[in-house]
């Protein structure tokens, strides 16, 4: 066994090409978006390597927008990922009548929109993202568009800030 340190920024501007786009991905689902970040290394500080995810994701046509989404589990469901999981803690063990009308709301935003309600999750218990839910069923499809990106945005951002920590692991020879 040995140890692997993960030092942020320079072990990520280190990856080839192929690991960053790779670990990108994890982040968002978008194969474009990852690939174009990539492409940008190396960044010269964190801020810098948000701020262009950021912009890349602003440009992001909506054919690949809806690739980042179908990336993302339904709230409630079970999530398929350790990123995802991680962020809907607040709804595991939730009231069960909360999340049938979650389930509900889900698939009735689904009807509505064609895409999976995504909000930054992050903790938020299963209440606060139902009310949120039944606030964001009455947008128009413009608007709920814009507020799903910028959703997207934050989760990103996360994502890519918890993958900038420095870490230390070890791993089997």
């Amino acid at each position: 066994m040995r140890r692997v340190d993960w030092r942020g920024l320079p072990s990520f501007n280190e990856l080839s090409e192929r690991q960053a786009i790779s670990t990108l991905y994890e982040c968002c689902s978008s194969s474009i978006w990852a690939l174009r970040v990539a492409k940008a290394r190396p960044f010269v500080d964190d801020e810098a390597l948000l701020e262009y995810a950021d912009l890349i994701l602003a440009e992001l046509t909506e054919t690949d927008l809806d690739e980042a989404l179908a990336g993302h589990p339904r709230i409630g469901d079970r999530p398929d990922n350790a990123s995802s999981s991680r962020e809907q803690s607040g709804v595991t063990g939730a009231d069960p009548e909360v999340l049938a009308e979650l389930k509900q709301l889900n698939k009735e935003y689904d009807e509505k929109f064609g895409h999976v309600y995504l909000v930054f999750a992050n903790g938020r218990p299963a209440e606060e993202l139902l009310a949120i839910l039944k606030e964001r069923i009455r947008n128009d499809a413009p608007t709920e568009r814009r507020v799903m990106r910028m959703e997207l945005a934050k989760i990103n951002r996360s994502r890519l800030q918890r993958m900038l920590t420095p870490a230390v692991e070890f791993v089997d020879d």
